[in-house]
């Protein structure tokens, strides 16, 4: 369990190269620090009251947990605290990786324009409000309604993760409004290497999301270990298709793409369908997000680093397919419309997935007009058009002042001065 927290922790600095690399050059590093600024507020706020709003006993009929009952999880110090022989110490600190990753994803959708303090603010309450709730009724298996009540099966989050964190993104790009000169004149990925960098350690760690979501290192790890793989490769197949037989090239961004949609897709399958059905499953969502993240251009909707196309379509491919595809011989034990199940497992996944996008939608609004209301949520226009990483943090991702080429002259005789002139106003030029 440790060893698949340090993984899910690693999906964190993934996550940042994957969306930096796609921003703007003058927007790298707020979109990294964006990222990795869930560990210091949801990471913090997870110890004293997440843990126990999403695994406390159900409060308020079931909508979340206990937030006294494991404050600042003093009450799992004790080296007896232990469940099928793993120290719950050990699952608090594996479900906090989830908790961060989750916030992280949001980020994508509002690059180069939201302002970082507001940023900070938004991401705690989203997480107190929205995702510590959610979380408790998908992962507490014993109290979740979801989990538990529902029988919805959702092994390693594809609701409380990704729709969740793809309905959020949606609502807080609305709000937030779009970035200027978009979609006309909108940045290309100004460092591809760093994308597929970050997709393959979202890859690697991606593992300990869903193989670790076993808690014990048995055969449903095994079992999700090997879906997770194959999904993956059939999903980067189908965006390569359609990208060639739609644009005549496959581009390494849809690769990357594709290996993010097809891990999002198998995530709450893992444990639930045969490799057979987790290599569908793979193949349709590399489809259907390939389609899906031109939908912002129809709707107007300026979903930066396509959080919407990929994670909340993708979170849906995988859910409703469970209904589908499941194998009630797998670990999760459930049956789907393929192997002799029914219909009603397909429609327990899709109240499960509506109930997540419509809580998550509602709440999300309400913190976003609040923190716009009392902060403001976007940069200045001037701002935006300088750099956000300059406006908001006095930085830049790639200093130039150091490289100068050619000299130009002015004046004559005695009085010629020679000016350096940076390379960078050449390579821009």
């Amino acid at each position: 369990m440790l060893t698949s927290a340090a993984l899910v922790l690693l999906m964190v600095p993934g996550l940042a190269l994957f969306y930096g690399g796609q921003a703007h050059s003058k927007s790298v590093l707020n979109m990294m620090m964006m990222v990795f600024s869930t560990f210091a507020t949801v990471g913090v706020l997870w110890v004293i009251v997440g843990y126990s709003v999403a695994f406390g006993d159900n409060t308020l009929g079931g909508w979340f947990g206990n937030p006294a009952q494991y404050f600042m999880l003093s009450s799992l110090l004790s080296e007896s605290v232990q469940t099928d022989g793993l120290p719950d110490v050990a699952f608090a600190a594996f479900q906090a990786m989830f908790a961060i990753l989750t916030v992280g994803l949001i980020a994508g959708a509002v690059a180069n324009r939201m302002k970082f303090n507001s940023w900070m603010v938004f991401s705690l309450l989203w997480a107190l409000l929205v995702y510590f709730p959610i979380a408790h009724w998908v992962f507490d298996l014993d109290a979740g309604w979801i989990a538990s009540g529902l029988g919805a099966v959702d092994f390693a989050g594809g609701t409380a993760v990704h729709i969740n964190a793809g309905t959020a993104a949606l609502v807080l790009a609305l709000i937030l409004g779009k970035r200027k000169g978009w979609p006309n004149d909108s940045p290309r990925p100004h460092n591809l290497t760093l994308v597929m960098l970050g997709a393959g350690m979202l890859w690697f760690g991606w593992f300990g999301f869903n193989a670790g979501s076993a808690a014990v290192a048995g055969y449903a790890a095994s079992y999700a270990f090997l879906n997770t793989v194959v999904a993956t490769c059939t999903a980067i197949c189908g965006w390569l298709i359609i990208e060639q037989v739609r644009d005549g090239k496959p581009t390494s961004l849809g690769a990357a793409s594709g290996i993010v949609a097809g891990l999002v897709a198998i995530t709450p399958a893992c444990a639930a369908v045969t490799p057979l059905g987790a290599m569908a499953i793979g193949f349709i969502a590399g489809l259907a997000c390939a389609f899906g993240v031109g939908l912002k251009y129809r709707f107007g909707f300026d979903d930066a680093f396509d959080v919407v196309g990929v994670h909340l379509i993708g979170g849906l491919v995988g859910t409703l397919l469970i209904g589908f595809f499941a194998w009630d011989g797998s670990p999760a034990g459930a049956g789907g419309v393929f192997y002799g199940g029914g219909w009603g497992q397909l429609g327990i996944q899709a109240v499960a997935a509506l109930a997540v996008i419509v809580y998550s939608g509602i709440l999300t609004a309400v913190i976003a007009l609040l923190v716009k209301a009392t902060m403001g949520l976007r940069i200045e226009s001037e701002a935006e058009s300088v750099g956000i990483d300059e406006s908001e943090h006095a930085e830049v991702g790639y200093d130039y002042s150091g490289m100068t080429s050619g000299r130009t002259v002015s004046g004559n005789g005695a009085g010629t001065t020679a000016t350096a002139t940076p390379l960078a106003t050449k390579t821009e030029a």
